[in-house]
């Protein structure tokens, strides 16, 4: 290891985690992932601090802290995950228990707005002073820079971007409990729950979705719905270009409520439509957001991809 500051960064997610060593300039210089045997609190912990000493043992300096973005409430003041329901973690300590088994600064905030802070320091975004960020995932969560500023809200819950309401008359139920957000009609979750929904209502017009699943509906994933989409599925079309249409109400939304200079989409969905997204993003902004705002607004994709999180989160502590 060359670099001298440098710090611990942690993407922990509701199935996996990846720890790793990343410098000033947000290169990843180290990298250990884990797939969840176990999701207790202490025992993923126990995996944060083993990793950490020896990232620590293995670098020529000394680590200026570790930032881990978790998927969840986080309490601002004390770094308590209050609640994480992938994880089904309430009321965590994490930040109190990490500092004493390290003995450094160590920053927490929600996995998303962890994956905003890398793309807008070290990624697509970077040098932009107004900026939102959508991820667009199994879920769908962002990030929003103001004036230069993260914007965390009172109570550190700013950029729940996936549960803007798009339709309030709907009943599409959300995994928050609410009907009509975004993340209902466009994210990985809702565009499987939808094709297998319609597969089982026109097996004749699902047949090409369950052959790719191997015959199996519970194993339609928004991956192969999106794929069929681009080999000119029929019944993959109507449902893609539905979340298509979801996604451009929900942005327009967003470019109208924080007129950012550069509306960033990431996030495994994002990615999947990438030859066609930013093109339909813009053009229904064009065609629908308020023209001052939309006329200012450039839309990209993420540049950090799957080292967004990672990266954003090591941010915490070398900022």
């Amino acid at each position: 290891m060359h670099d001298q500051n440098w710090a611990i960064g942690v993407d922990l997610g509701g199935t996996k985690m990846e720890i790793g060593h990343v410098d000033m300039l947000g290169n990843v210089h180290q990298r250990v992932r884990y797939t969840h045997a176990n999701r207790h609190p202490d025992y993923i912990m126990a995996q944060i601090e083993e990793t950490a000493k020896q990232l620590i043992a293995d670098a020529v300096s000394p680590a200026l802290g570790l930032g881990i973005g978790v998927p969840g409430q986080i309490e601002r003041a004390t770094g308590r995950v209050s609640f994480a329901p992938n994880l089904q973690w309430r009321d965590v300590p994490i930040k109190k228990k990490l500092e004493q088994a390290l003995n450094i600064p160590v920053h927490v905030t929600n996995d998303v707005r962890a994956a905003a802070m890398g793309e807008w320091v070290y990624g697509a975004g970077a040098g932009c002073e107004d900026l939102v960020c959508l991820f667009i995932g199994t879920g769908i969560g962002g990030g929003v820079v103001s004036g230069g500023h993260m914007l965390l809200g009172h109570s550190n819950s700013a950029g729940e971007l996936g549960h803007t309401t798009i339709d309030w008359m709907g009943k599409t139920a959300c995994s928050c409990g609410n009907s009509g957000c975004l993340e209902a009609f466009a994210s990985g979750w809702a565009i499987a729950k939808r094709a297998r929904e319609a597969v089982q209502q026109d097996p004749a017009a699902g047949a090409q979705l369950l052959k790719s699943a191997e015959g199996q509906l519970a194993s339609i994933t928004a991956e192969k719905v999106v794929k069929a989409f681009f080999e000119g599925d029929r019944l993959a079309e109507t449902i893609i270009n539905a979340a298509l249409e979801a996604l451009v109400a929900g942005c327009v939304s967003l470019v109208n409520t924080f007129n950012p200079r550069m509306l960033l989409l990431g996030g495994g969905v994002s990615k999947g439509l990438s030859p066609i997204l930013v093109s339909h993003i813009e053009a229904g902004i064009k065609k629908k957001g308020l023209s001052q705002s939309a006329a200012a607004v450039e839309v990209v994709l993420s540049k950090l991809s799957g080292n967004a999180g990672l990266v954003g989160s090591a941010a915490l502590a070398l900022l």
